[in-house]
C-alpha cells in the first residue's frame, strides 16, 4: 500500500513556535536514553532567522542534553518542514546529524503539537505543559495514524510534577549519547 503524502501545517508562525515544548510521547529512538524523563526542547529564534535547538532529558538524576540548529528546509515555501542539524557527538561536536523535522498539526493556541518526518520512523507529541489530557492525546494518536503512522511503538514519556527547573548535574561526559547510540 502506498502511503499519502503527510499533510503538514502552513504558514506556522516561528515567533508564537519558540519556547519550551515537553515531550509527552514518542517513538523509541536511538539518540534518546530509554530511560530518560522530563524529555524536553526549547527553541529560540536566531537574528538570521534560524532556530536554536536545546534538547534535554534525565537518566539517572542527570542531564543530557544536546544542542543544533534548525531551519526552514525550503524558505519559499509556505509548509511546516524544517531541518534539524546536530553536531555530534556532545561532547566533542565533529559529525554533523540532519533530520527532517515537519509539524504535522499544532492547535490554534500554540499548545500542543504532533512532529513527524516523511519516513515515519519518528514521531513526538509536544506540549507546553508536562502534561497532557487523554482526550486530546488520543485525538494527536489518531492524527498520527491518519498520516500513515503505526503507532504501536509510540510510548508516553515520564515526566515528573514539577518538572525539573534550571539545568542540573550534567553528565559531562556524554555517556547518555553513547548509550543511546548503543541502544541502552
Amino acid at each position: 500500500m502506498v502511503k499519502k503524502e503527510m499533510e503538514v501545517v502552513k504558514d506556522l508562525d516561528l515567533k508564537r513556535y519558540m519556547g519550551r515544548w515537553y515531550e509527552i510521547a514518542s517513538f523509541p529512538s536511538r539518540f534518546q536514553p530509554k530511560n530518560g524523563i522530563n524529555t524536553r526542547a526549547t527553541y529560540t529564534l536566531n537574528d538570521d532567522g534560524t532556530v536554536h535547538v536545546l534538547n534535554e532529558t534525565w537518566t539517572d538524576g542527570k542531564r543530557g542534553y544536546i544542542e543544533g540548529t534548525a531551519y526552514k528546509a525550503d524558505p519559499s515555501s509556505d509548509e511546516a518542514k524544517l531541518k534539524v542539524k546536530f553536531y555530534v557527538p556532545p561532547f566533542l561536536p565533529i559529525v554533523p546529524v540532519v533530520g527532517d523535522y515537519w509539524v504535522l498539526y499544532i492547535d490554534d493556541d500554540y499548545h500542543h503539537a504532533l512532529i513527524g518526518q516523511p519516513s515515519r520512523n519518528y514521531l513526538w507529541i509536544l506540549c507546553r505543559d508536562n502534561h497532557l489530557d487523554e482526550k486530546t492525546y488520543n485525538q494527536l494518536v489518531q492524527k498520527a495514524i491518519d498520516e500513515g503512522y503505526d503507532v504501536s511503538t509510540l510510548h508516553k514519556t515520564p515526566q515528573t510534577n514539577p518538572p525539573p527547573e534550571g539545568e542540573g548535574p550534567k553528565d559531562t561526559k556524554g555517556i547518555w549519547w553513547i548509550k543511546s547510540i548503543l541502544g541502552k
